[in-house]
């Protein structure tokens, strides 16, 4: 996945023709080898294109995210919501690429182990929450089968479940207003509203991946992959090692790595400027 420390850091070139150099191709066709080495280019290239901030990116961070996305077998469109390579304003390394886990990444590598026999994330809407038991972790709802009307229901929670193949079962419920704490409390971005961070852009979104890392970095099978995944997310990869860029405007966003405790998890978090979603 390593990319070596030949090529430049310095953004002298645009992505495309720096991807397509010698140096590149060599450290790509021997990290995924030279059949798949096309594919990849012309995916990643893509990505780059339709995004401005990426464009103005280290080239080097770019590749690095992607080779590790490639390595996941994760794809880079923004479409399937699997990672994302976000921009970065870093005080000492200037504009980067950074590597984000997306929810649906999470459920393709949780699946991917063939353990889960389900394994779900569900907002629940205004009047649809009947009970939930936090001791057995059974809920009771009655859902809303207009999706258009679900859809402009406000949101009262969220709901993540799995079960094992051999039949164990572990569900969380958290309230709304329990997720926008979380929010606030990990999230200087968030506190602030200036309409820039993943909270404001996609809360949903985010709140989809907290509970799922929540629920499977607690109780869930975690395979190497995933376990790599985890250790990435939200990070610069220098030399095959991640990197938590982390100024006063761009805080980390999610977790890095579960081995970290709540509070070393919230220094941590990323609120990514709107390069991911637009303006």
């Amino acid at each position: 996945m390593g990319v070596s420390n030949s090529l430049s850091t310095k953004k002298t070139k645009s992505f495309d023709v720096f991807v397509t150099q010698d140096a590149a191709k060599k450290v790509i066709n021997k990290t995924i080898g030279s059949s798949n080495g096309q594919r990849f280019m012309s995916a990643i290239i893509s990505a780059v294109n339709v995004n401005p901030g990426l464009q103005e990116c280290d080239n080097k961070s770019i590749l690095s995210g992607a080779l590790l996305g490639e390595s996941l077998k994760l794809s880079p469109s923004p479409q399937l919501g699997h990672y994302y390579l976000v921009p970065f304003n870093d005080r000492e390394r200037g504009k980067v690429a950074q590597f984000i886990l997306g929810y649906k990444g999470i459920v393709q590598l949780a699946l991917r182990s063939g353990q889960y026999k389900r394994l779900n994330v569900l907002a629940i809407k205004e009047g649809e929450l009947i009970r939930f038991d936090p001791l057995t972790e059974d809920i009771e709802v009655n859902l809303i089968m207009d999706e258009r009307v679900r859809e402009e229901t406000p949101t009262i929670g969220y709901y993540a479940y799995f079960e094992y193949l051999n039949g164990f079962r572990k569900a969380m419920y958290w309230s709304r207003d329990k997720m926008e704490a979380h929010a606030e409390r990990y999230s200087a971005g968030y506190r602030a509203k200036k309409g820039k961070t993943f909270w404001e852009k996609d809360f949903d979104g985010m709140a989809y991946k907290t509970m799922l890392r929540q629920l499977i970095s607690k109780w869930g099978i975690m395979s190497i992959e995933m376990q790599e995944a985890y250790r990435f997310d939200n990070a610069v990869i220098e030399d095959d090692n991640p990197v938590y860029v982390d100024n006063e405007e761009n805080l980390i966003t999610e977790t890095a790595a579960p081995a970290l405790s709540e509070a070393e998890q919230g220094a941590k978090e990323n609120e990514v400027a709107a390069a991911l979603f637009g303006d």
